[in-house]
């Protein structure tokens, strides 16, 4: 009996190995293909970060031209004479227009007056159309003479 025994013993035993064996390459298999699958996410995610940086570099450049744009259009409505050189002075007056007109107005000319606007409700003097006697006719009404002295 004792020579069944140890023969009935051994493949038990062996059984047990085998499905532990089976189990852990099992396991092994699963983490590489789980390694894998993170290898393929980073990748990803790193190709997406790059594509982030630049859309970023290229937002805050446009935003660096931006605020560049209106520095400068900022200067130019407060009468600046030369925009490059008020740029060179305006961090000096805590980026302010009116700051550095206040302690700068040798860079700044005098405010233009306004042209006049309005209409004298007569036609254009150069009106598409408009021959010699119609032109001759509208200055002689501008300076009140009649119609026809002919």
């Amino acid at each position: 009996m004792s020579g069944d025994e140890g023969a009935a013993a051994g493949p038990k035993v062996d059984d047990g190995v085998s499905q532990a064996r089976a189990d852990y390459e099992a396991a092994l298999a699963e983490r590489d293909a789980r390694i894998a699958e993170l290898e393929g996410e980073i990748v990803e995610a790193a190709r997406i970060a790059e594509g982030a940086e630049a859309l970023r570099k290229e937002m805050d450049e446009l935003r660096r031209r931006g605020d560049e744009e209106r520095v400068g259009f900022e200067l130019q409505l407060a009468g600046v004479r030369n925009v490059k050189a008020a740029r060179a002075l305006l961090a000096d007056h805590d980026n302010g227009a009116e700051k550095l007109k206040a302690a700068e107005p040798w860079l700044f000319s005098a405010s233009p007056a306004p042209a006049p606007a309005g209409a004298t409700g007569l036609p254009s003097a150069g009106a598409a159309g408009a021959d010699e006697s119609t032109q001759m006719s509208r200055w002689r009404k501008i300076a009140g003479l009649p119609e026809s002295e002919e």
